[in-house]
């Protein structure tokens, strides 16, 4: 029997090169696909001779083709971090509207099953705490993370038009901060901003006073959440991510604790718009798929800093991942 084939966009980056592997550790036939403009081949050059894998280097905001059967389609092609999608904001909105069109018209042609990568920016600078699915956001549509907040918003309504409107097979995950293996050091995110700066002996750097709290996820854990997800058959959008929330001044001190660094804490202006809590809510992932987090912190941050110890030291310092210029039209 013909093994199940999956289109996973994305594929090149942090968390879309572990969905590949976890899919191909299932016994599917993966089919990666990324424009590279932030992803990056060596998450993902393990499985290149791996007899179930294949590469298609395309950007999804242009009409997706695959031959033959697909049976899943996973889209998380975008921009992730505030670094990338301020250099590049007309191509994350593109990605989340004009790509996500391309791809659930695709599911509909392949009569396959999607699985939307949404995120907890669509609830902003939350009023409710912590966030349910059921909470609208409190979003700035115009404010600098609104090319971010908004793709993602308008991806979720579009993948629930096709659900209504042609009874497409689609589910929506809102995933959490996450972190682990594969993460880019430079790219903007406060955990491997921390670690960076930690390994190369600068000063940590806080915007705001601190006080703002965020919930870390490690990435297995987020995996599972999203297979689970993907094999239900629950339509509607689910958190996934931990609900084990610190202060950012606390993870500070977390990181100076495991990193041995002797550097101090600076302090900065806090970026317009930036999320004062985040915490999942995870009940419904709980109820609907028996999931919830395994990996505590003290476990996930030292395998991660251990990833981060082991890259070469042009890496370390390197401050940009990418030239953006070519693509910030």
């Amino acid at each position: 029997m013909a093994k199940k084939r999956v289109l996973i966009t994305g594929g090149a980056g942090f968390l879309g090169s572990h969905l590949c592997d976890r899919f191909v550790k299932e016994g599917y036939s993966v089919i990666a696909m990324d424009n590279l403009i932030t992803g990056d081949l060596r998450n993902m050059e393990h499985l290149f001779k791996h007899p179930d894998f294949e590469f298609y280097h395309h950007d999804v905001s242009k009409f997706v083709h695959v031959p033959g059967e697909l049976h899943y389609i996973l889209h998380f092609a975008s921009p992730a971090s505030p670094i990338d999608y301020l250099k590049i904001p007309i191509q994350t909105l593109k990605v989340g509207s004009l790509g996500t069109h391309n791809l659930l018209g695709l599911a509909r042609a392949k009569k396959a099953r999607i699985i939307i990568a949404s995120t907890s920016e669509v609830y902003g600078d939350p009023t409710v705490h912590p966030q349910t699915e059921d909470y609208y956001g409190n979003v700035n549509t115009v404010g600098p993370r609104g090319v971010y907040d908004e793709a993602k918003r308008f991806q979720e309504a579009i993948t629930m038009a096709y659900h209504t409107f042609h009874g497409l097979e689609t589910r929506i995950v809102r995933i959490f901060n996450t972190y682990g293996p594969r993460m880019r050091l430079n790219d903007g995110r406060v955990l491997p901003a921390f670690i960076g700066q930690a390994l190369r002996g600068e000063d940590l750097t806080i915007f705001g006073d601190g006080s703002q709290t965020r919930s870390f996820c490690y990435v297995d854990d987020l995996v599972e959440g999203i297979y689970r997800l993907l094999m239900s058959d629950y339509a509607q959008p689910v958190n996934i991510g931990n609900p084990s929330e610190i202060t950012i001044k606390e993870f500070a001190e977390e990181i100076i604790k495991l990193t041995g660094t002797t550097q101090k804490v600076v302090y900065k202006d806090l970026p317009k718009d930036d999320p004062k809590q985040r915490q999942p809510d995870i009940t419904k992932a709980k109820q609907i798929l028996g999931w919830e987090p395994k990996v505590s912190r003290a476990e996930g941050l030292k395998i991660t800093y251990e990833y981060f110890k082991s890259l070469p030291k042009e890496v370390l310092y390197q401050r940009d991942h990418k030239s953006f210029d070519s693509y910030n039209r």
